[in-house]
């Protein structure tokens, strides 16, 4: 199980580059998603707050949980919380660069991992996925009916 600290994250990606100052939380969500579908994994990305009135942005994330603190609290106490009563912690790795939230996923024996490093590394994983995938058209497409009729002529099936 995955936990990350969204806007910890989110503004530790931002803070990355200048090309990557742009990135919205729809779209740390869209990629998280797929690194948990391509680990298959399951995870939640808790925000402080109440989040946009229009949350359809974040439907259709596969294996992703978004989840929004509310008014009253902090996303710190949600994930705080959930590491608490989570019945397996030491299969829990929490993303933050949050002492707080770093300790308390200690504290249970859960995976604490820095923003930075997690968003390097989820990276890494999905880019090596992409590149694994480059396979030849010709492979799902099969041979074009040219390529089919010399065939047939070499193996002498064809006059």
């Amino acid at each position: 199980m995955l936990l990350v600290d969204g806007y910890n994250l989110l503004r530790a990606v931002q803070n990355l580059s200048e090309e990557m100052a742009g990135v919205t939380d729809a779209q740390i969500c869209h990629i998280i998603s797929r690194y948990l579908t391509i680990t298959k994994s399951r995870g939640a990305i808790i925000f402080d707050g109440i989040g946009p009135r229009d949350k359809s942005i974040f439907n259709n994330l596969a294996n992703l949980e978004v989840v929004f603190s509310g008014r009253n609290k902090e996303a710190d106490d949600v994930i705080e919380k959930l590491v608490l009563i989570n019945s397996a912690p030491r299969s829990m790795t929490v993303v933050s660069s949050d002492r707080r939230i770093k300790a308390a996923a200690n504290r249970r024996k859960a995976t604490a991992v820095n923003s930075i490093d997690f968003w390097l590394e989820m990276l890494k994983i999905i880019d090596k996925k992409a590149k694994k995938k480059t396979e030849p058209p010709a492979k799902y497409l099969g041979i074009s009916e040219s390529e089919t009729e010399y065939w047939l002529r070499v193996f002498g099936l064809l006059k």
